[in-house]
C-alpha cells in the first residue's frame, strides 16, 4: 500500500542572487530547507558580491520576473511568499502586478532589503514610494532593520523607546504587524519588537560578538516564512525564526575575510508551539 508522503509547507522566495552564498536567495534556501520547507525562487537580481562587498548588481528584466512569479505559483504553488532584495521601480511593479493576479490570499513576508551589509544600496532612491503604495498592501508582516525602519517611518531611531514609536508609526502604513530588528543599536542585548494592532511584544537575546552576520534579515524573513507556510502563527513562527537566527549566528562556520555568512545547517527542533 502506497503511503503518501508528509506535506511540507511551500515558500517562493522572491529575491536576488548573492555570489557569495552568504545572503539573497542563497540563505533563504538554505534557511528553508533546514526547517523543512521546500523553497521556489523568482530572482529579481544577480550579484556579484563577497563577504565584504557588493561588486555589481544586474537587475532581472521585469517580464521575466513576473513569469516566474506566475510559473511558480501555479506549480508547485505556494504557501507562503517571502520578499526580499527588488533593487528599483520596476521590478516592484512587476511583483506587485503578479501578486494581484495570482498571490491573493497567501501570507506574505516582506523583508524591505535596502542597504548591503557593506554599506552598498540595493533599492533605489525612488523607489521607496512605490514600495510602500504597490507592495505594503499585500504584506503579513513587514520585517525592516533599524535604517530601513528610519526611512519607512521617516524618523529617527536611538533607542528602544523610540524603536517602540517606529513600529506602532509603520502599521499606519497599512501592513497588520511589524518586526522591527534592533541589531544595529549598541548594548549587549538584541531587542526585536513584533508589533501588532493588539500589541507590541519583545524578542531579546544576547549579542554575540561575531563578525559573521553576512544574511541575517534574509535568514530570519525566510525562516518565518517558513513558519508561516507550516501553518503556524505569526507569534509562533517568529519566535522559531528567532531561534534559528541565534543557533546560526553561534555555528557560523568563519568563512570570508569580512562579514561571513552563517551556519544555514544548523538544526532547531522543527515544531514550535504557539505560547
Amino acid at each position: 500500500m502506497d503511503v503518501a508522503p508528509p506535506r511540507i509547507g511551500r515558500v517562493l522566495v522572491i529575491a536576488g542572487s548573492d555570489s557569495g552564498g552568504g545572503a539573497g536567495i542563497q540563505a533563504d534556501i538554505k534557511t528553508l530547507t533546514a526547517l523543512g520547507a521546500y523553497a521556489a525562487t523568482a530572482l529579481t537580481a544577480l550579484t556579484i558580491q563577497d563577504t565584504e562587498r557588493v561588486h555589481e548588481i544586474f537587475p532581472i528584466p521585469p517580464a521575466f520576473l513576473a513569469r516566474q512569479i506566475a510559473v511558480a505559483l501555479d506549480d508547485p504553488g505556494a504557501d507562503a511568499i517571502k520578499i526580499g532584495m527588488l533593487g528599483g521601480v520596476a521590478a516592484i511593479e512587476a511583483v506587485a502586478d503578479a501578486l494581484a493576479l495570482a498571490g491573493q490570499g497567501l501570507p506574505v513576508v516582506i523583508d524591505p532589503v535596502m542597504l548591503a551589509k557593506g554599506g552598498e544600496a540595493l533599492l533605489a532612491a525612488d523607489a521607496m514610494t512605490v514600495f510602500k503604495r504597490r507592495l505594503l498592501p499585500f504584506a503579513t508582516l513587514l520585517t525592516p532593520n533599524i535604517p530601513e525602519a528610519e526611512a519607512l517611518a521617516g524618523m529617527r531611531i536611538p533607542d528602544r523607546d523610540a524603536m517602540h514609536d517606529a513600529a506602532v508609526a509603520l502599521l499606519t502604513l497599512g501592513v497588520p504587524a511589524v518586526l522591527l530588528k534592533g541589531g544595529h543599536l549598541a548594548g549587549e542585548t538584541v531587542t526585536d519588537l513584533l508589533a501588532t494592532l493588539d500589541e507590541v511584544e519583545t524578542f531579546e537575546a544576547p549579542r554575540q560578538p561575531s563578525r559573521h552576520t553576512h544574511g541575517t534579515g534574509c535568514t530570519l524573513a525566510s525562516a518565518i516564512a517558513a513558519g508561516l507556510a507550516a501553518g503556524l502563527s505569526l507569534r509562533a513562527a517568529v519566535a522559531r525564526a528567532h531561534a534559528y537566527v541565534q543557533a546560526a549566528i553561534a555555528a557560523a562556520p568563519g568563512i570570508g575575510r569580512g562579514h561571513g555568512p552563517l551556519g544555514h545547517m544548523v538544526t532547531i527542533e522543527r515544531r514550535w508551539r504557539d505560547g
